[in-house]
Order: C-alpha cells, then structure tokens, then sequence
C-alpha cells in the first residue's frame, strides 16, 4: 500500500471510531431513558442496558467482520476488546483513585465473567464457532439478562449514581419522547456505518502492512470499539462513581462474550486461526486477576492498576511490533 493509501485507511480508522462514539452516545442516552419508564433502577441500567448500548461498536463491527468471512476480525475484536476493557480501562482508573466494588456485584457478576470466559473458550477451542454454538451464548446472554431484570432490587446507593450514558447524566424518569426513538434509530445506524468502513480499513491496513487480522482486530479495532466504555468509565470516576465502571466493564464484556459472539456466529458460522486460543489465555489472566483482586481486597489498588495498564501496553507491542 502506497503512502497515501496508507494515510488515507488510518484517517478512517480515527473517523470511524470517532462515529462509533458519537452513536453509541446516542443510542445509550435514548435506551436508558426509555427503560426508566419501566422503572428499572439506576444499578441495573448500568449493568444491561448502558453495557449493552456501550458494546453496541463491537457487536456492529463484529457481525459485519462475520458477513465478510473475517472469522479472525470478528472473533479477535471481542477478544481484544474484553482485555482492553479490563486491563487498560480499569486499569487507567484504579491509577487515578483506587477501584472499590460492592461485595454483591463482586459475588454475581465476577462470577458471570468468568463463567462466560471460560465457556466462550471451550466453544473456540475447536478454531470453529457453530450456529448452535452461537445458539447457546446467545440464550444464556437473554437467560442473564432476564436474571438481571427479575431480581432488580432498586438499591442503588444515592452518593454513587449511574451515569446512564458516556455524557455522565444521571437520567430521571421522563414522559416517553418519540424524539428518543428517532435518536435511537440514528445513533443505531451511525454506528452500523462506522464499523462497516472500520472493518473495511482495518482489514486493508492488516493485509498491506503485513500484519495478521488477528493482531489489528484484537488491538486497533479493538481499542476503537471500547471507546464508549473508557468514556463511561473517565464520566463515573469524575463523578465519583468508581464501582459503576467495574459494572460497565463486567456488563459489557459478559455481553461481548454470550451475546455478540453469539449473534455474530448465528448469522455465520466463525473459523479462526490458533492465534485465538493464545488470546484467550491471555483474557483469563486478565479476568482473574481482576475478579482475585476485588475478591481478596474488594478494591483495585494503584500498584494493580499499574500492572494492568503495562500488560496491555506490553499486549500491543508484543503484536504490532514483534
């Protein structure tokens, strides 16, 4: 790839993460506030519907990456993003102030995490993610969803709101707005297009630069479809809200691994290369150092956050540059 080519493929990389912010800012903001009339609280919200909204680039970028046959896009973009999510994110804000969580959270959805880890590897160890596979993540991601809604509890504690989108408002209950559908359905199709050109460039920065798939989906791609989360999690630790960016986190991944690998294979069937497996153990390092941590301390301290944050940035070099 000529120099120009080269420079115009990274331009709509940055445009492209750039517009998958800005829609899933709009589609989170509409979501949340339509889920309140249901009266469902403020905690819940940021464990379901924020999550899920915030992973909206990856689930776009991987069905997309999917509809090519880019099983290694696809599947390293979840990977990657997941790692990104715990190590850089988290990471970044335990530097910043330590990251305590609620024993409850701690008890259920560090559980939920690894489980879903765990049970997204055995489904790829074979390098294929079947139509029945995908079957079964999906189900168990609508099985804890519905879990999540049924023993909502309305507890969310009054000095550590929410934040129900990346601008960080905390949203009240409002009369329903139409214009929530229509910012819904823009932001739904904003984030569509992006990661329809972002797979597109990443794709042909990977193949002329010589670097695999894998490592540009489960670094760059990865990293730009996270940008809502780390802007949820940057929007809670200004607000004082540290343990909403653990649940965003535990949230977001649980539904990258069931729910995004899941629809993404049902609409076809994932082959990857042995390169996922490699990710993978990575990801259970990553995860359970985490859920330990919080376990042993119920917090993350600086020095953890630290080595999180350099795991990640060795992961990249190691990629990119090995």
């Amino acid at each position: 790839m000529a120099l120009p080519d080269a420079v115009v493929q990274l331009g709509v990389v940055v445009v492209t993460v750039a517009g998958l912010g800005v829609g899933a800012r709009l589609l989170v903001d509409s979501v949340v506030r339509m889920a309140r009339q249901l009266d469902i609280s403020d905690f819940t919200i940021g464990l379901t519907v924020v999550a899920v909204g915030t992973s909206t680039p990856e689930l776009a970028v991987t069905i997309d990456a999917a509809l090519k046959g880019l099983g290694n896009l696809a599947l390293a973009n979840v990977f990657g993003s997941n790692i990104y999510n715990i190590a850089f994110v988290l990471g970044v804000v335990s530097l910043v102030r330590p990251v305590a969580i609620d024993a409850s959270l701690l008890r259920r959805d560090g559980v939920a995490l690894l489980a879903s880890t765990f049970l997204a590897g055995a489904v790829v160890a074979d390098l294929v993610v079947s139509r029945l596979e995908g079957a079964l993540l999906a189900g168990l991601f609508v099985a804890y969803t519905a879990f999540l809604l049924r023993t909502d509890r309305q507890t969310t504690d009054e000095d550590e709101p929410v934040p129900a989108s990346d601008t960080g408002v905390v949203t009240e209950r409002t009369p329903f707005r139409w214009r929530d559908v229509v910012s819904l359905l823009v932001g739904l199709g904003v984030v569509l297009v992006s990661g329809d050109f972002l797979v597109q460039a990443a794709s042909a920065l990977a193949l002329d630069a010589g670097v695999s798939e894998w490592v540009i989906g489960g670094t760059i791609v990865a990293a730009g479809t996270s940008t809502p989360e780390l802007a949820v999690s940057l929007v809670a630790l200004r607000r004082g809200s540290l343990g909403v960016s653990v649940g965003n986190v535990v949230g977001s991944n649980v539904f990258n691994l069931l729910g995004v690998v899941g629809i993404a294979s049902l609409v076809r069937p994932l082959s990857v290369s042995a390169a996922a497996l490699e990710t993978f153990w990575w990801l259970v390092a990553v995860s359970l150092v985490v859920v330990v941590a919080l376990w042993t301390g119920r917090r993350l301290s600086r020095i953890e956050g630290t080595l999180l944050t350099g795991s990640e940035i060795v992961r990249w070099v190691v990629g990119l540059f090995a």
